[in-house]
């Protein structure tokens, strides 16, 4: 079984490079210091994530769709790739992200005010949220 290299160092929290590379099948091993893949380090709920956006091209809808996620969770998750992988997302995204998420927040409890779901669905969105 093989394990997937964690990305950061457990001890300090910085990003870890690759020292020593091998050959399973002739055991040839070579030594440096060697830097994995920007997608290689994120967790792997980004990487899953990142998965599905790639495989709907980008389409937000789509991503809705096939996570069963709403749009700011989808745009919260986009971000936490983008900052992953070293980008910053802008103050003026995330603003709007927080106030689509006040809205989802809010329209799922407006929902669960007028009985169109149980408060059992309501817990579940808003955790995603």
């Amino acid at each position: 079984m093989k394990y997937k290299a964690p990305g950061k160092c457990p001890v300090c929290g910085e990003k870890l490079s690759i020292i020593k590379l091998g050959c399973p099948k002739c055991s040839t091993s070579i030594e440096g210091d060697f830097e994995p893949c920007e997608f290689c380090r994120l967790p792997e709920e980004d990487l899953e994530f990142a998965k599905v956006f790639i495989k709907c091209r980008g389409n937000i809808k789509d991503v809705e769709k096939e996570l069963g996620i709403s749009y700011p969770t989808v745009r919260g998750k986009l971000d936490s790739v983008i900052k992953g992988l070293g980008f910053e997302v802008s103050t003026k995204e995330t603003i709007k992200e927080n106030e689509d998420k006040l809205a989802s927040r809010n329209e799922i409890l407006d929902q669960l005010s007028k009985g169109e779901i149980t408060p059992k669905e309501a817990t579940e969105r808003l955790k995603i949220l």
